[in-house]
């Protein structure tokens, strides 16, 4: 199976917005419970580093970052975001997405990725830890999803690249 990897534009969002309410559904993917419109998803996200997988022609995943804080000194560290649709897990569509966006995100000046996953996402938390991000810590209780209080393992990935 052939996986291409290409920058997320507008005329995607019909796929990843699909691709994102699975997501949802999964209880373990986000804190979000209702797909935003494209203006506000396209806020939320760093204009760069947006990819899509295709296969064949279909969207199958993408991946984001979004900005950990709007000070300056931290232009450079980004929150990670991938999902991929629940018919093509397991195929290492994430993996290939992940490299991916590593690799461009330092191209772009980013050195230091991070991620919050769910505890109960081990797919996740063992894809960022194979693509060289390290477990730092977990989030007790950091947030509450319908009621039930959840924690997050929060991981980064610092570049070699970038000193």
């Amino acid at each position: 199976m052939e996986i291409v990897v290409r920058p997320l534009t507008k005329s995607d969002w019909n796929s990843v917005s699909k691709i994102y309410k699975e997501g949802i559904n999964t209880g373990i993917a986000t804190f979000e419970t209702e797909v935003p419109n494209w203006q506000q998803w396209d806020a939320k996200y760093v204009s760069v580093c947006r990819f899509v997988a295709l296969v064949k022609t279909t969207v199958v995943g993408f991946t984001v970052i979004s900005p950990v804080s709007k000070r300056h000194v931290y232009k450079g560290v980004a929150e990670v975001s991938v999902y991929i649709s629940n018919a093509f897990k397991g195929k290492h569509i994430g993996e290939t997405l992940l490299k991916k966006l590593i690799e461009e995100s330092e191209a772009s000046g980013f050195w230091t990725l991070q991620a919050s996953i769910f505890s109960e996402n081990i797919a996740s938390i063992n894809l960022h830890v194979k693509c060289g991000f390290r477990v730092i810590g977990i989030r007790e209780k950091i947030g509450q999803l319908n009621g039930k209080w959840y924690d997050n393992h929060f991981l980064e990935r610092r570049s070699s690249k970038i000193d």
